[in-house]
């Protein structure tokens, strides 16, 4: 035997922060990089020192910004939410 009934719920598309947050730290490196090969490198320490130590800051920046975005976006589209109504049917299991 089954009991329909009628909910309200609410649908949204939400962003996947994680995605934000790893583009964040791609797009950090790669400014970082171009950055570095800007300017010349000191030759007692090298290029390749010279680039991890400023993608250090360089990905931290990029997570923090891509995670900021990804909150934006989220609490945007929290907005364009819509309740629609919904059947709920709930169905016995027979023995």
């Amino acid at each position: 035997m089954s009991t329909p009934t009628t909910d309200q719920v609410t649908v949204r598309r939400a962003p996947k922060i994680p995605a934000f947050i790893f583009l964040g730290a791609v797009v950090g490196v790669i400014v970082t990089l171009v950055l570095t090969s800007l300017f010349p490198a000191d030759p007692s320490v090298g290029f390749g020192a010279l680039f991890a130590y400023f993608a250090l800051y360089g990905v931290t920046a990029g997570v923090v910004l891509g995670a900021v975005v990804g909150i934006i976006i989220d609490r945007v589209s929290s907005r364009r939410a819509k309740t629609v109504s919904v059947e709920v049917t709930t169905v016995e299991a027979s023995a």
